[in-house]
């Protein structure tokens, strides 16, 4: 049986790889600390840390050990509160996973307003997290609904989904830029130009899909700049850098320095969905889910 104390510990010395440091973190001697993390390894059988005269370090395994480390002390963390808030004789609260999309939309805000009139005393925990680290939260309990880009597989086995709404992606384009003027613009007009592509720049296969997409509908992006977000996407639009889609959600507003054009000929658009897990522990979750899935629609 894991000793969850010897698991933050170990969490604290990992997170900053020195004893010296976690052990004042933790308000304890360097001596305790170093005994309780050899004996963590001992039981386990796994070596955590590499260890020199000048510091310690994470070995591959003890990278893995720590994100799951990491989700275990969350969701114990989510039941002693749990726990408590039963003991007082409260429902309990709500651990929320989101993706920005969920916020900018307003699909969370209003949910959550409901919510706080229905149930003025809940405690919520918002989580902004990517999908796969969402069904992770859903299948490990830590989380009690996810607000997700993708759904996961239908023949998942335990969580299910529902679509909630279909965000269009505009063009958005400098207020400078010659197509401003223009009320109309086709795939020509912007075949060649600058762009500014809204993803990970690390993801080989998004930047793919994306100039695919583009291709199919007749032009090709010259991609400059790789934005990690539509916000900043649309701040790089603004000072002149390039042309980029973005949610028609997240264009509302953001008028200064952009214009902003529909596209029908492209039809892209950001889909969200709601999962849970498919056994419903509390009302309060079905309740809250049947309260989100009210509001889906389309943008």
């Amino acid at each position: 049986m894991l000793d969850l104390r010897q698991l933050r510990y170990f969490v604290a010395v990992a997170e900053v790889e020195h004893v010296g440091r976690a052990a004042g973190q933790l308000h304890i001697s360097q001596s305790p600390l170093s005994r309780q993390i050899a004996q963590l390894e001992m039981h386990l059988g796994l070596t955590l840390f590499e260890r020199s005269q000048q510091r310690i370090r994470l070995t591959a395994d003890g990278r893995v050990f720590l994100t799951e480390a990491r989700a275990l002390l969350r969701h114990a963390d989510r039941l002693e509160n749990l726990g408590r808030r039963l003991g007082r004789g409260e429902e309990g609260g709500l651990c929320i996973g989101y993706v920005a999309n969920a916020m900018h939309t307003g699909v969370l805000p209003t949910a959550l307003r409901a919510l706080r009139e229905e149930r003025p005393g809940i405690h919520v925990a918002l989580y902004d997290q990517e999908s796969a680290e969402q069904f992770e939260g859903l299948r490990q309990r830590s989380l009690d609904i996810a607000l997700v880009r993708t759904p996961p597989p239908e023949d998942d086995p335990d969580l299910k989904a529902s679509p909630l709404l279909t965000d269009p992606l505009l063009l958005a384009l400098p207020a400078s830029h010659l197509l401003a003027a223009q009320e109309e613009v086709m795939p020509d007009d912007v075949n060649g130009q600058p762009w500014i592509m809204v993803g990970d720049s690390q993801d080989q296969g998004w930047r793919d899909t994306f100039v695919t997409s583009c291709v199919a509908c007749g032009f090709t992006p010259d991609i400059r700049l790789t934005a990690a977000d539509p916000l900043t996407a649309l701040g790089l639009v603004a000072s002149g850098l390039g042309l980029a889609l973005v949610q028609r959600s997240m264009a509302r507003g953001m008028t200064e320095g952009i214009v902003v054009r529909e596209l029908p000929w492209y039809g892209g658009a950001v889909q969200l969905w709601a999962a849970w897990h498919r056994i419903d522990l509390r009302p309060v979750v079905a309740s809250f889910r049947e309260t989100v899935l009210a509001g889906q629609g389309a943008i």
